[in-house]
């Protein structure tokens, strides 16, 4: 089919085009037929995209892709490869389980609903843009939705946290915008598969009377890094992240840690180690260790926290350090992990936040203490959470113990004491996921307040199952995911090392 990708991506934005324009008032069957739009639109985009995973050949480069002329005579350019399609899977997988899981919202429905279909359409452009304008646009407009997900739809303290939210990440773009006209100017081009085989100097600059090593490569990898670890977070740039989802709707907590957070990774795929390879290796221990501290120190915050949703929060912090670190592992086993852990966490936090909303919008409240003996009355609901609760914890035989334990292979491959440091966070991780578990879920049921609180619905059920079943699935049977990944991670690398000897040599004939 032509213009496949660009019709999953845009078939959201047009559902949003047709709830401004057409839909009024604010009836029960005015909010019914928002939701009801919203889900069928994101179904159609989740079944669209599954011909393009059929269809997608591992090895094969960029597949599906589509070029033209866009405005003011930018070049609209997108497509796939290995390492972003599952991304697109991804995300159109989780939009229609997001949109079920407001199925209960009664509050300005319309505006809701079109808030999830614009930003569905901007994470997917992220994830398929091939032209670096294309890709910025994407990138910051999905900052937009979200701001107002979080401002309008949030908690109390919601304008501080939207506001923390929309400048840290806002803040930190405005030096890749910078890096990015560097880049233009440099290569003569924003076409991405093009800069992939561009090659940016290396040779140490003098910048105000500092030598720089690696030259305009530090420079441009220190700008993109400033935006891809705000927007995963990295440790100590992390602190808008706890706040963000604390004060968040249940929907919009799901989207943060499921798809947007896997932005600054696909970021470091896409952009870091593949156009910058010698700042990349030069750089790459500090970013193994601010990993691993991340790893250990978010951890423990974790295990100190009264509130569900910023346990959670912190426990996707302490995650995204097995990411970052294995990606700058640089090597089969480290990148491989860093991208199905990417996946795995989507399901696995988004399925926990949706743990979260539901007894929160039960009880009303988040707070630890006011839970216990849940599995007295919700036993279906007291198994789901154990298995997310465990898989989390990375429990051989789902999705979140291949990805822990190929990053921690790939680490130790690169840095024995890096390793060593973050296999602490797989036993601190048992620790504060075990101890949510018990004092919400097990023992007596002793507070009245919970004696009347009921078990999962058929559609908190139906919400649920897809997660579950991609869990275990990914668990018992990873190939699914490395034998489409694998191909596009061997070439990143070959072309790497590659630079990485081309650099080196020049260097020695440089320096006789």
């Amino acid at each position: 089919m032509d213009n496949l990708l660009s019709i999953i991506t845009f078939i959201p934005l047009v559902a949003a085009g047709i709830l401004a324009l057409f839909l009024r008032g604010d009836d029960a069957d005015a909010r019914a037929n928002a939701k009801w739009l919203a889900l069928i639109a994101t179904t159609a985009s989740f079944l669209l995209s599954l011909f393009v995973l059929a269809g997608f050949e591992p090895g094969a480069g960029f597949q599906f892709v589509e070029e033209g002329e866009w405005v003011l005579g930018f070049t609209y350019k997108v497509g796939v490869d290995g390492i972003s399609v599952l991304f697109v899977l991804l995300t159109t997988f989780l939009m229609p389980l997001v949109i079920l899981s407001c199925w209960e919202v009664e509050t300005r429905v319309k505006e809701y609903m079109i808030a999830f279909l614009v930003l569905e359409t901007l994470m997917l452009g992220v994830f398929i843009a091939l032209d670096l304008i294309l890709f910025y646009l994407f990138f910051e407009a999905g900052l937009i939705p979200m701001f107002l997900i979080i401002g309008i739809w949030g908690g109390a303290n919601r304008i501080y946290a939207a506001f923390k939210f929309f400048l840290y990440t806002f803040l930190g773009s405005v030096l890749m915008l910078v890096a990015m006209v560097a880049m233009y100017v440099d290569a003569g081009t924003t076409d991405i598969p093009a800069l992939l085989g561009h090659t940016f100097s290396s040779e140490t600059l003098d910048v105000l009377g500092f030598p720089v090593i690696g030259g305009l490569q530090t420079l441009m990898w220190l700008a993109f890094l400033a935006s891809f670890a705000v927007k995963m977070p990295m440790w100590p740039v992390h602190t808008w992240l706890p706040d963000a989802h604390v004060q968040a709707p249940t929907g919009g907590s799901v989207v943060l840690a499921a798809i947007l957070l896997k932005l600054g990774g696909y970021g470091f795929l896409r952009f870091s180690l593949p156009m910058f390879p010698v700042a990349s290796d030069l750089l790459a221990p500090l970013i193994l260790w601010l990993s691993a501290i991340a790893i250990v120190y978010t951890s423990l915050v974790a295990l100190a926290q009264t509130d569900m949703k910023k346990l959670i929060a912190y426990s996707s912090v302490a995650h995204m350090g097995y990411v970052t670190a294995g990606i700058f592992s640089a090597n089969q086993q480290g990148i491989d992990g860093a991208i199905f852990q990417m996946i795995s966490h989507g399901f696995i936090s988004g399925a926990l936040f949706l743990c979260v909303g539901v007894i929160y919008d039960r009880m009303h409240t988040r707070e630890i203490d006011a839970y216990g003996g849940l599995v007295n009355r919700m036993p279906a609901y007291a198994l789901i959470f154990l298995l997310f609760t465990m898989a989390n914890i990375g429990l051989p035989g789902t999705s979140g113990f291949v990805g822990e334990f190929l990053t921690l292979m790939g680490m130790f491959q690169a840095n024995t004491w890096v390793a060593v440091v973050a296999t602490t966070g797989v036993i601190l991780s048992a620790a504060y996921g075990l101890w949510l578990y018990r004092r919400v879920v097990m023992g007596d049921l002793i507070k009245e307040s919970l004696r009347s609180i009921t078990d999962l619905t058929p559609r908190e059920k139906w919400i649920f199952a897809p997660l579950v079943a991609m869990t275990l699935l990914l668990g018992v049977y990873p190939s699914l995911v490395t034998d489409r990944i694998g191909p596009a991670v061997g070439d990143l690398l070959s072309d790497y090392q590659t630079a990485l000897d081309e650099a080196e040599a020049s260097t020695a004939v440089a320096s006789n």
